[in-house]
């Protein structure tokens, strides 16, 4: 296979599922799996011996039901033509919707893998490995959250495009404006709205970003209403879902999964059932389609109650 078209091979799974709703569970098992590769590791693993990780990786960067579904992804990645199962014929031969159970797939020692020639084409040019890795993160999580994903597979940082590679299914990676940043932080007025961070080093503002509340990879779009001013570690907490905004009263949730010190809890904790520091202008206000999206796609419940 040439590199265009092994990358070509994994574009497939870097669409949303439609209206947004996050499609987390393909994209972090072949994560892992591309981990195993970079190691040296066997291509085929058992379910059983790959459940764990991947019950962390959904746990941490997925929706809060996700783990539950796990196996769904190492069953259905088969028709998407780049993954293969070995296992008894019972379970293999049954129909793409039959999905077995959690347990069919322990006992049964069910293994799953890339394909011969996919895995082939990555160990003759393993710094395909992290261009793919790469292109998924990009498609799947906020800048804030790629490199952390990236290090939790054990690939840590991607390296740089492969000449001549295409864009996704559907032509070049879309391109964020530009001016999105700066009309953020310029609508709350240079300050984190959680917790009024503003530092500056001359003229230039430190540690202070424009968040994406319904993430640009989910459509999300470069729009004031779709954005939080947000100091780094805020920023962090928000894309992980440590905490959301109600819609149309504009409080703060924190959720329950948000743990620590009681010092660096209680810091956190003082900002629940607290109102966001407001933009200058109702017409920057936080949508409130956009903080549902938050709220069903990305914020970790249950929420602690107010």
């Amino acid at each position: 296979m040439t590199d265009a078209e092994v990358l070509r091979a994994f574009d497939g799974i870097r669409v949303w599922q439609q209206g947004g709703k996050r499609a987390v569970h393909k994209p972090l098992l072949i994560l892992l799996t591309l981990g195993r590769l970079a190691r040296g590791e066997s291509p085929m693993v058992e379910f059983s011996d790959i459940d764990g990780p991947l019950t962390s990786l959904l746990t941490e960067f997925g929706p809060s039901s996700a783990a539950r579904s796990r196996h769904y992804p190492f069953w259905h990645l088969r028709t998407d033509g780049l993954w293969e199962l070995t296992g008894p014929d019972a379970i293999l031969n049954r129909p793409p919707g039959a999905t077995p159970t959690l347990t069919e797939l322990r006992t049964g020692h069910v293994a799953g893998g890339l394909t011969p020639d996919i895995v082939a084409a990555l160990r003759r040019r393993p710094e395909l490995i992290s261009a793919v890795a790469r292109r998924i993160v990009e498609a799947h999580f906020p800048e804030s959250l790629q490199q952390d994903v990236l290090e939790a597979v054990g690939l840590g940082a991607p390296s740089g495009p492969i000449a001549g590679a295409p864009g996704g299914p559907e032509g070049p990676t879309p391109r964020r404006d530009p001016s999105f940043r700066e009309r953020v932080l310029r609508a709350y007025e240079y300050r984190c709205c959680v917790c009024s961070y503003d530092l500056r080093l001359g003229g230039q503002v430190v540690g202070l970003e424009a968040a994406h509340i319904r993430w640009f990879q989910a459509g999300g779009p470069d729009v004031e209403p779709n954005g939080l001013a947000l100091c780094a570690l805020h920023h962090k907490l928000f894309d992980l879902g440590g905490f959301k905004v109600l819609p149309e009263t504009y409080v703060m949730i924190i959720s329950q999964a948000l743990v620590g010190s009681p010092e660096a809890k209680d810091k956190m904790l003082t900002y629940h059932g607290a109102g966001i520091i407001l933009p200058q202008s109702r017409a920057y206000l936080p949508g409130a389609d956009f903080l549902r999206w938050h709220d069903k796609e990305v914020f970790k419940w249950p929420g602690r109650e107010l």
